[in-house]
């Protein structure tokens, strides 16, 4: 087997491994030596009707992520899969639409109760 193949192939059960691991543990990260999770209040939204739980005030795409949610939007050109990017709303990979409004920046828009988060299909619309 070729060195390559053999990198191939470990590549693949340690992703599977870390993907697992992170399924178990919800997606989220709970302890942190600098940061602290104001991780209180559990509200209630949906993404394309589907109803998902997260937490008050953390980014919506934060709740996506940690639902197992990976694919936020798609290239506007060729429908590339974009997931979670820069966390700081410089980048346009987490543009979806928010209760009827498109092109909003999930990674720094805090999550509210009933928010209706829609994916975004090219440039955004408002119909």
């Amino acid at each position: 087997m070729p060195l390559q193949d053999n990198y191939k192939q470990k590549a693949k059960i340690c992703y599977k491994f870390v993907w697992a691991k992170y399924r178990e543990e919800g997606m989220r990260i709970n302890e942190h030596p600098i940061l602290e999770f104001n991780q209180k209040e559990k509200v209630k939204f949906t993404l394309d009707g589907k109803e998902l739980e997260g937490y008050k005030g953390e980014p919506i795409a934060s709740a996506l992520v940690a639902a197992g949610i990976k694919i936020l939007s798609r290239s506007i050109k060729y429908h590339r899969p974009r997931g979670f990017f820069c966390a700081i709303g410089k980048c346009s990979a987490c543009l979806m639409k928010v209760n009827g409004v498109p092109n909003i920046r999930t990674c720094v828009t805090k999550l509210e109760e009933g928010m209706k988060v829609e994916t975004q299909k090219g440039k955004g619309d408002f119909n």
